[in-house]
């Protein structure tokens, strides 16, 4: 078997389509009006890069952005971004202060976290947005904790150290039956907060999957995350099928070819660049126009069966992409490696440039 040379520090790359992110955003956008889009940009914008995403977009449309934690909000103000942020995964370390002068409305489930903005000495009131757990228990008021949260939230608002601007909750999205049950949760949680006295500007609940398939839970702004990039929400349709584009296509370079009864090649990229383990016998790439199936996956770098075809060092392999010219799309790699497309393209990992186009 012959080994050609491998070429010299190969690097993998992730192209990020910053207009299949602006299709998306305006298709999105469209599909909900009158009802307005916060785009979320959690986890550095879904892999796909904080800044450059959410400019495009609020090119696109968004009005609004979801960033999680106030660190990258704060990245976004010293970028000169004006829009309204949304902030609502906060510690005890939480730099409340900074948020808060930085003009970043903070998502509160928990009276400690009053407490703590209460405590931070800020110049200006908080913007808060209240949340109620309706059942999807990741964080939010109980049911039985939200009358406490609303007279406290009532009490700081008196005192001007918070302004109430929202309620809020996340929906579980396990089954259509149990959003309706979230809904109607909602709605008598807001019921209560105003009989005690609240008084909120906007609503929100939906993320991408109700705000695809549910209008009557948009309310006043749904929070488009993994839509947003390209990517269906529902396991009975695709992205595609939802008129959504991927915005990430993930490449590397050939670095070998062993030439045998077969020819090999050994492409530039692992699993510590992101790429899955699981499910290889049934997972293939794309090279030079043909799919080529996955032998073995290592830390740096992956084997693939090129067959007859002629393949030479420097090549590019696509192992994910939007699927127009026939490569794997990210839900297709999701599907063999028995996950979701939103673990492939957060999990390619940051050592992976990105490269921006359009």
């Amino acid at each position: 078997m012959t080994i050609v040379d491998a070429v010299a520090e190969p690097l993998p790359r992730a192209v990020i389509d910053l207009a299949a992110v602006r299709h998306n955003v305006a298709h999105l956008t469209r599909l909900i009006a009158p009802a307005q889009t916060m785009l979320a940009v959690k986890a550095d914008a879904y892999g796909h890069g904080l800044l450059p995403v959410a400019e495009a977009g609020l090119e696109a449309g968004a009005t609004s952005l979801a960033v999680l934690e106030i660190p990258a909000g704060l990245v976004l103000r010293r970028a000169g971004i004006t829009v309204p942020l949304l902030a609502w995964l906060h510690g005890q370390d939480t730099d409340w202060r900074a948020g808060i002068e930085a003009d970043i409305e903070l998502g509160v489930s928990a009276h400690w976290q009053l407490e703590a903005i209460a405590a931070a000495g800020a110049d200006r009131p908080a913007i808060v947005h209240l949340k109620v757990d309706t059942g999807l228990s990741r964080n939010g008021a109980t049911r039985e904790e939200w009358p406490g949260l609303i007279r406290a939230a009532l009490e700081l608002q008196e005192r001007g150290v918070i302004r109430i601007r929202a309620a809020w909750s996340h929906l579980a999205d396990a089954s259509i039956a149990d959003d309706e049950a979230a809904l109607a949760e909602f709605r008598s949680a807001v019921v209560q907060a105003e009989r005690l006295g609240a008084s909120f500007r906007v609503l929100h609940l939906a993320a991408s999957s109700a705000g695809i398939r549910m209008p009557e839970a948009r309310f006043d702004f749904v929070r488009f995350g993994i839509a947003a990039y390209g990517f269906s929400p529902f396991d009975d349709s695709t992205g595609g099928e939802l008129g959504l584009i991927p915005a990430m296509r993930l490449e590397a370079p050939v670095t070998e070819i062993h030439v045998g009864g077969t020819t090999h090649a050994r492409l530039g990229i692992g699993y510590a660049d992101g790429v899955p383990t699981l499910g290889i016998a049934k997972t293939s790439i794309q090279l030079n126009g043909r799919r080529c199936p996955v032998i073995e996956v290592a830390a740096d770098s992956m084997l693939v069966d090129a067959g007859a075809h002629r393949v030479e060092v420097g090549d590019t392999a696509i192992l994910f992409g939007s699927g127009t010219d026939g490569e794997p799309t990210a839900e297709t790699y999701a599907d063999w490696a028995e996950t979701i497309a939103d673990e492939m393209i957060t999990g390619v990992a940051a050592r992976v440039p990105r490269v921006y186009i359009n």
